[in-house]
């Protein structure tokens, strides 16, 4: 870092500075010049710094600037995608030019939102096309009469082999109608398990090599936390590096870090999986005239499938786990090296059917790349569901989990915070960990346990907003307790009455699916304001229906308690129905409290509060966004006043005026 960033940075802050002169409606703010000044300090000094900045503070230009003067590669670590283009098509931009500063900036996505080149090819080949010359822009695909199969008709397909004459990144976000959850992306996505390396026909083109190479030569590195921690994970099994290397890195958001180390340090083996490696198998076979000893390879392909056929249906309907979802409720449900011995023999069928696909394509003679990709695929399949099978690892917690059609037989880490601090956090020489929400009751100390940050310098910003004037927090005077059944028939009156002062414009935020749909009926018979639900549309869409459709009430659940910005008038109401305790019946859940039991500790205090505090924040976080915000907050859970927890959560509230009175709300809004 240059001698004098302290005070670079501080002239770009000034009353009068660049920023001030060139951003429009630029206002100076006490909040962001000091986070700017830290991170300028930790980039000089080195080490680790955690900052709470809460909405309105400016965090983004508050570290981007530091960033850009130092004039050293930056890798800069998101909670989403979303914020992620927001900084690099508008943030980076408008700091160019008030600046005055020459940089270069990339930014990286996980692999499976890039084309590829060669999985397109071998999927056009194995319906019948011709072969082609792939490239960005150049590529031949054919004509458009061309025999293309079950493909033939498929407008998807011939909107995707337009869209790969012309696009120069590969990234799927530019397709805007392409639906988010379209089965056919994941035969053409440029996934890790399908790539064929430097021996893909294709790789001087390939969309992912070249993202790298655009960052491998760039000032600023822009990434997200699933990229940053998917990187960390290969970096350990010694397959190389996804993210150039970097001394220097920002992790924003990075209340969400634990989550996504813990997906992303586990195991999992699932159908969808297993029938991928079957699907492109079958691909590589009619693609490269492989039928001489097609026989053999066919069938053991169908051998495959039965095997995990009754594998994944044994896990999920079968004497092992059947009782055990029916007695929780739960989509994810904890395993034992006991339970799982009742499947024991069909996954180790199933072991025994991948090691046969591994030998069959291992064996084909002059085999093309990706033939003996299967066979690698294979063999790292049939090697993690033994590990799991085994579930010996006390370090792990073992569980199984349903997603719609999808069975997941998953192992996760306990504890992530050693692997933070050693895969990613000593990488850097100095790293800012910052969020809204990093702290409980003033203290970094749970944050710090969580992500190994130890040690650190600390930075906690007062709030920019007037909540004293911006807001009213609601709670309302009687409420059954939360598991009493009447709960929901309460909960169900009171979001009403809550929204018909409000005119509607509101996120009615659940911790559960369960009571959505109880909710959801006495709300839609008894309001006549336009309503949302989550899983109706994809996020995205119905993020642009709310902030487009006036007095619209949205009622969703987990995915939409952070990372989500709707400003204005649209969004004047945010209801939370229960305090949102992690369930102790979710497996990663009771393992760390086991932990935290064996230990001495309590479980209860040291963990769930305060991730249950965190979360909250999080969600009521949703309503002012800007100085000219107005609305209501609302927490329906009596046990905020009834239980010795309950003044930690207050404490933790915005600081807006509490109101028992549903009148209130109506004059908040009259006035």
């Amino acid at each position: 870092m240059p001698a004098g960033l302290l005070s670079l940075v501080a002239r770009v802050f000034e009353d009068d500075g660049p920023l001030a002169r060139a951003v429009p409606d630029f206002e100076p703010r006490p909040g962001q010049r000091d986070m700017a000044l830290a991170v300028a300090a930790a980039f000089e000094r080195g080490g680790r710094i955690l900052v709470e900045a809460g909405t309105g503070t400016g965090k983004t230009l508050a570290y981007l600037v530091p960033a850009i003067l130092g004039r050293q590669r930056v890798l800069v670590s998101t909670g989403t995608k979303n914020l992620q283009e927001q900084i690099y098509f508008k943030d980076l931009p408008a700091l160019a030019e008030a600046l005055g500063v020459r940089f270069t900036a990339a930014y990286m996505k996980g692999r499976a939102n890039y084309l590829c080149l060669q999985r397109l090819e071998t999927l056009r080949q194995s319906n019948g096309a011709a072969p082609s010359d792939l490239g960005p822009r150049t590529s031949d695909f054919g004509p458009r009469t061309s025999d293309f199969g079950r493909r033939q008709t498929d407008p998807m397909f011939a909107m995707l082999l337009d869209w790969a004459r012309e696009t120069e990144t590969g990234d799927r976000a530019e397709l805007s109608d392409l639906p988010e959850d379209l089965p056919l992306w994941n035969e053409v996505a440029a996934t890790s398990e399908a790539c064929l390396g430097s021996d893909c026909p294709h790789c001087n083109e390939c969309y992912v090599t070249r993202m790298r190479q655009r960052a491998a030569e760039a000032d600023i590195v822009i990434v997200n936390h699933h990229l940053l921690c998917a990187d960390a994970a290969v970096r350990q099994d010694e397959y190389g590096e996804v993210i150039p290397a970097c001394a220097y890195a920002v992790i924003d958001e990075a209340h969400q870090l634990e989550d996504v180390a813990t997906q992303y340090f586990g195991i999992a083996v699932s159908n969808y999986r297993v029938e991928e490696l079957c699907h492109d198998a079958e691909q590589a076979i009619a693609a490269h005239g492989l039928d001489r000893e097609g026989f053999e390879r066919g069938q053991s392909i169908e051998q495959l499938r039965d095997r995990a056929r009754a594998f994944f249906m044994g896990l999920q309907f079968g004497r092992a786990a059947g009782p055990l979802y029916q007695a929780t409720g739960e989509d994810r449900v904890r395993l034992t090296s006991e339970f799982l011995a009742d499947i024991g023999d069909a996954g180790h069928e199933l072991a025994g059917a991948l090691d046969l696909v591994e030998q069959v394509f291992d064996a084909v003679k002059d085999a093309p790349e990706n033939a003996l990709a299967i066979a690698r695929r294979a063999g790292e399949i049939r090697d993690q569901l033994r590990f799991l099978l085994r579930a010996g690892d006390p370090d792990f917690v073992y569980h199984l989990e349903t997603r719609g059609r999808g069975v997941f037989l998953r192992a996760s880490p306990i504890e992530v915070a050693g692997i933070i601090r050693e895969q990613l956090l000593d990488r850097f020489q100095a790293a800012v960990l910052t969020s809204a929400t990093l702290s409980v009751a003033g203290s970094f100390d749970y944050v710090r346990g969580r992500l190994g940050v130890h040690p650190a310098s600390e930075l906690r910003l007062p709030p920019e907003f007037d909540y004293s004037q911006q807001a009213i927090l609601y709670l309302p005077a009687r409420m059954p307790d939360p598991r009493s059944p009447a709960f929901a028939q309460a909960a169900s009156e009171q979001i009403v009455e809550i929204l018909q002062r409000t005119r509607g414009r509101a996120f009615v935020l659940f911790t559960s699916y369960a009571m959505l749909r109880a909710v959801q009926p006495v709300v839609e018979r008894a309001v006549s304001f336009p309503i949302l639900v989550q899983g109706t549309a994809p996020r995205s869409l119905l993020l642009q229906q709310f902030r487009t459709t006036p007095n619209t009430v949205l009622l969703a659940t987990s995915s939409f308690w952070q990372g989500v910005d709707v400003v204005g008038e649209a969004l004047s109401c945010v209801i939370v129905d229960k305090l949102p305790f992690a369930s102790p019946a979710d497996p990663v859940t009771s393992a760390r409290m086991d932990a935290i039991t064996r230990r001495g500790g309590e479980p209860f205090w040291e963990y769930q509060v305060p991730l249950a505090i965190l979360t909250l924040q999080q969600g009521l976080g949703r309503l002012i966004r800007h100085r000219r915000d107005r609305g209501i907050l609302s927490v329906l859970d009596p046990r905020l006043r009834t239980k010795s927890y309950g003044r930690a959560f207050l404490e933790a509230l915005p600081p807006a005026p509490l109101t028992t009175s549903l009148d209130d709300i109506s004059r908040f809004f009259g006035d």
